[in-house]
């Protein structure tokens, strides 16, 4: 794996897309003073005018704490959380270069960063949370969430657990 994808710290890229579902150029461009220590606050870049964009405020669990804590603890000069090799932002080209170089090494196939976003979804709907908490966390519409659940649909059915929740949540209801 490329240095600038191995580091300890490189984790970043990953974990806050896997636990965020954000966009690769949002997690590009997102500085130090969106994350507080408990949250990543953050207006996201895709939306029809300013209005159009959405702010969200999303919780920043154990794994992807751990990376940034642990990057706020070393030495850093840049503004931004995701750096290169070279302690600079990354460019969206050096970050995908770096990404497909280091994708090739796995034994996944056809594997793109933005496909985070949709595994980020189906593993939120895989733990029980609802559709808004999902929209809330990834910045989608509700609409969009639910079309992404329908497409990843063979990820969700055959679910013990999840047949096991809703049979819960019906028998509280309906007794």
């Amino acid at each position: 794996m490329p240095s600038a994808l191995s580091r300890r710290s490189s984790c970043r890229p990953l974990c806050s897309s896997r636990y965020g579902g954000q966009r690769q150029g949002d997690l590009l461009r997102l500085p130090w003073n969106d994350y507080d220590g408990t949250y990543i606050r953050m207006r996201q870049s895709k939306g029809r005018g300013r209005k159009g964009r959405r702010r969200l405020t999303i919780p920043v669990g154990s794994p992807l704490k751990a990376a940034l804590d642990a990057a706020l603890r070393e030495k850093r000069s840049a503004v931004t959380i995701l750096v290169n090799s070279f302690g600079r932002p990354w460019t969206a080209d050096g970050f995908r270069a770096s990404w497909d170089r280091a994708f090739r090494k796995t034994s996944l196939k056809d594997l793109h960063f933005h496909d985070l976003r949709g595994t980020a979804v189906t593993r939120l709907a895989l733990s029980n949370c609802s559709v808004p908490e999902i929209a809330s966390i990834t910045g989608h519409s509700m609409k969009t969430v639910q079309e992404i659940l329908d497409a990843h649909a063979h990820y969700l059915g055959g679910r013990v657990e999840l047949a096991e929740s809703a049979i819960k949540k019906l028998s509280e209801v309906y007794g």
